[in-house]
């Protein structure tokens, strides 16, 4: 409302369905509720472009037909079955006004938009890095006041994000789930592969630009992350999930690791260049890599101060999305913190809250014992 983050709240929190991909009914209706009704919407943004997504995967299965043709064509009705259908299924829930008022924006755009709206900066570099978007995987933009401008950008299929993926499935772990146990893995291993990575895998450049050598990567023609060149090239099968997690593997996830670390302060250290600011906000999946930015801290020295999207992955993208909305389409300021150097987040309590007497009323309905905690002294004193 008016620029400021009124709610958010993720559906998994309410189904309590890790990455529930089901339409996200229950966290609409929260988001509607805060705001006293659907009657009051102005419009509803959604935080990618379907139909460019649509482009992508109808591209990518005509180049690689007919052989990949089942996993395209599974992509495509997916597609088509879910992203194309939100206008239709908002319209159908939404009041007229509202309903009449469907937008969609640039996925990378609603995650820079995430990333420097909410920041307590009136300028700042901005770097986006996640898997993909339509087309892109790595955005470096510039935020200033109420805009955010895209100022170079690295498409599919070459993305920071997929490759952090493709060594967090070679290693027996979770894709779009795992990632953060491949960060957790890394410190009990060594780089040893890190140049290895580097010459065979990714190009890096000093500019921060990058591409893959796909032909190491499962994405483009099949379900998997990797193949056989990939497991060839570090000498190991990609371990079984139930497995032992043994020393080859601690090192492959030291070595992506290591190598992510310096293609964020690589592309960082571009985009406080380009953008001509010594304020550096993140945003997309990679951003989530609490290493990684800690790396950036401590190593850029033309960085003055850091701001991070806490929500940096899709679901602060539907935070970005509102946002670029309010400022682009309605006119609306930047939240009032910003002039006195907080941030418009609201220490991400932006979801459902409870009070004592739910609580308390909860409890009774399940029969469980309780005990009512009367002061913050003695609230600290039962925590302890």
């Amino acid at each position: 409302r008016d620029g400021e983050i009124i709610a958010a709240a993720q559906e998994e929190r309410f189904t309590r369905k890790k990455h529930d991909r089901r339409y996200p009914e229950a966290a609409i209706a929260y988001c509607i509720d805060q705001i006293g009704g659907a009657e009051a919407l102005d419009a509803v943004v959604f935080y990618e472009d379907p139909v460019l997504s649509l482009d992508r995967i109808l591209k990518n299965a005509i180049e690689l037909a007919p052989a990949t043709g089942k996993t395209w064509a599974a992509a495509a009705r997916s597609q088509l079955g879910q992203s194309l259908n939100v206008a239709e299924r908002l319209r159908q829930i939404l009041p007229p006004r509202a309903g009449d008022n469907v937008f969609f924006v640039d996925h990378h755009l609603s995650h820079a938009a995430s990333a420097f709206y909410p920041s307590p900066f009136r300028e700042a570099a901005i770097v986006v890095a996640d898997g993909i978007g339509e087309w892109a995987s790595t955005t470096i933009a510039a935020g200033n006041d109420r805009t955010v401008t895209p100022l170079r950008q690295i498409h599919y299929p070459h993305s920071l994000g997929l490759l952090y993926s493709a060594v967090t499935y070679h290693c027996g772990l979770k894709v779009n789930s795992g990632e953060y146990k491949l960060m957790g893995l890394a410190p009990y291993g060594e780089p040893r592969y890190a140049d290895l990575i580097l010459d065979r895998l990714i190009d890096l450049r000093e500019d921060g630009s990058y591409r893959l050598d796909t032909a190491f990567f499962g994405y483009l023609d099949s379900e998997a992350a990797t193949n056989a060149a990939f497991e060839e090239l570090f000498g190991c099968k990609r371990r079984d999930p139930e497995s032992p997690i043994t020393i080859e593997y601690m090192d492959i996830a030291a070595s992506a690791q290591a190598v992510v670390e310096e293609a964020m302060f690589r592309l960082a250290r571009r985009a406080l260049r380009d953008a001509e600011s010594r304020n550096l906000c993140l945003a997309g999946g990679v951003a989530l890599n609490c290493v990684a930015n800690g790396r950036l801290l401590q190593r850029l020295s033309n960085l003055d101060h850091i701001w991070i999207q806490p929500a940096s992955g899709d679901a602060g993208g539907a935070v970005g999305a509102a946002l670029e909305l309010a400022h682009s389409q309605f006119g609306a300021a930047r939240h009032a913190g910003v002039e006195y150097g907080r941030d418009g987040m609201r220490g991400s309590l932006l979801g459902p809250a409870f009070v004592g007497a739910d609580i308390e009323a909860a409890l009774k309905a399940k029969g469980l014992v309780y005990h009512r905690v009367e002061s913050r002294a003695t609230h600290d004193e039962a925590v302890a």
